[in-house]
């Protein structure tokens, strides 16, 4: 009799790989920004898209605070079409960053979630900057 992990098999393993590949290609973590911001050569836009008290408050090092509703065609022109932006909000609990990407993939731009927001960045212990 099989468990509650083998009554339905495993996928294969070109489907797992397939799946998640794509995952990743929406997604990053909070360990592997905190890395490419160390090395200073980040080749994306972080942007922060709680509110401005939140931000203020605590955010990432190098963060932009950009609030996903003030994500116009017009202000996203600031950075050449090719960006990629990486998007977060408080974390696991809030859909910021659903409504970021959304956003910014309706605006035509390359885009990322940053899963675990702020939750998942100081979980990993990493330092946060306050102000503006």
């Amino acid at each position: 009799m099989p468990s509650h992990v083998t009554e339905i098999p495993a996928a294969d393993p070109a489907l797992v790989a397939a799946h998640y590949a794509a995952r990743l290609s929406f997604e990053t973590d909070c360990w592997d920004v905190h890395a490419v911001l160390e090395k200073g050569e980040p080749d994306f836009v972080l942007l922060d898209v709680r509110g401005p008290a939140l931000f203020e408050k605590a955010h990432v090092p190098g963060a932009i605070n950009l609030p996903h509703g003030k994500m116009t065609e017009r202000k996203m022109a600031e950075w050449p079409e090719d960006t990629l932006f990486v998007v977060y909000c408080a974390g696991p609990h809030c859909n910021g960053t659903d409504k970021a990407a959304l956003r910014l993939a309706r605006l035509g731009r390359k885009v990322k979630v940053m899963i675990g927001g702020m939750t998942g960045w100081a979980d990993e212990g990493f330092a946060v900057a306050t102000g503006l």
